[in-house]
């Protein structure tokens, strides 16, 4: 069976002084290391920099960053992305199901941008 080789990205790769440090990495797909709008993104929740994101309305505002190909940020705290009809959370050793709680449902858990 082949898998495909994952790297890691290093966050200090992205950002030389984080405001967060942890994760330092994360483990990502040869095509997610070249996508500009992820890196944008964890270069957000790492500097702790949401000048330009802002509480969505309705999900409606979730599921547009998400066509656009865009990573909303949920809780100050993960990156999440939409793959297969699955909203999955970015922890350091990759894409993880994300699981599905009261607080996903409120507003103020999210931001967009």
């Amino acid at each position: 069976m082949y898998y495909k080789k994952k790297e890691r990205l290093y966050v200090s790769e992205l950002l030389e002084d984080p405001a967060i440090s942890y994760p330092s990495y994360y483990v990502l797909s040869g095509s997610m290391m070249k996508n500009e709008l992820l890196q944008h993104a964890i270069m957000v929740l790492h500097s702790y920099d949401f000048e330009h994101y802002q509480h969505p309305n309705s999900y409606e505002d979730i599921f547009a960053m998400f066509s656009g190909g865009m990573f909303p940020i949920y809780k100050e705290q993960y990156i999440v992305g939409y793959f297969g009809g699955k909203m999955m959370l970015l922890e350091s050793a990759g894409w993880r199901a994300m699981p599905c709680m009261e607080d996903l449902f409120k507003m103020e858990s999210w931001l967009v941008c």
